[in-house]
């Protein structure tokens, strides 16, 4: 791995880790909301970014979609879509 990743990812386990919570917010609406997730970059970015969410426990990598070429050249995007409950 890129040495500026691993300090991105150094950094990021030491910070704190509320809005990556798996656990589903009490909401007064009967149906979760859709949420989605874009990523836009170069291709080692995106993998990157994907991975990193992985480490913390926000994504499995396979929740993502296939990187998919854009219109500018040497770039890719990836979604994630996620089902959450919104308190209000």
């Amino acid at each position: 791995m890129n040495l500026k990743y691993q300090n991105f990812l150094a950094d990021a386990s030491n910070q704190e880790k509320a809005f990556v919570s798996p656990q589903p917010i009490i909401s007064q609406h009967p149906e979760p909301e859709k949420i989605k997730h874009i990523l836009i970059g170069s291709k080692e970015a995106v993998i990157a970014t994907i991975e990193a969410l992985h480490q913390l426990g926000y994504a499995n990598v396979r929740d993502w979609t296939p990187l998919l070429p854009t219109s500018n050249p040497g770039e890719v995007t990836s979604v994630l879509v996620r089902s959450i409950k919104v308190q209000q």
